[in-house]
C-alpha cells in the first residue's frame, strides 16, 4: 500500500472524464441519427452495447492509476 500521493490519479480522473465525453459525443453524434428511426425495443441493446464498451479498458486504467503499471 502506498503512503506518499501520487499524481496518476488526479490525471487519471481528469483523463477518463475527458474520454467518456469524447466517447459520449462521438456516440450522439454519429451513433444516434443512424439508430435513432429504429424501433426502441431495437435501439435498447445497442446503447446497453454501447453503454458497457467503455468499461473494458476501464480495469487497467484503474491499475495504472494506482500501481504505475498497465497490467
Amino acid at each position: 500500500m502506498r503512503t506518499q500521493p501520487t499524481w496518476r490519479i488526479p490525471i487519471g480522473l481528469l483523463a477518463l472524464l475527458a474520454v467518456l465525453m469524447i466517447y459520449g459525443v462521438l456516440i450522439a453524434r454519429y451513433v444516434a441519427p443512424l439508430i435513432g428511426g429504429w424501433h426502441a425495443l431495437i435501439q435498447t441493446p445497442v446503447y446497453i452495447l454501447l453503454g458497457i464498451v467503455w468499461l473494458l479498458p476501464l480495469r487497467r486504467f484503474l491499475i495504472w492509476m494506482e500501481t504505475g503499471r498497465w497490467g
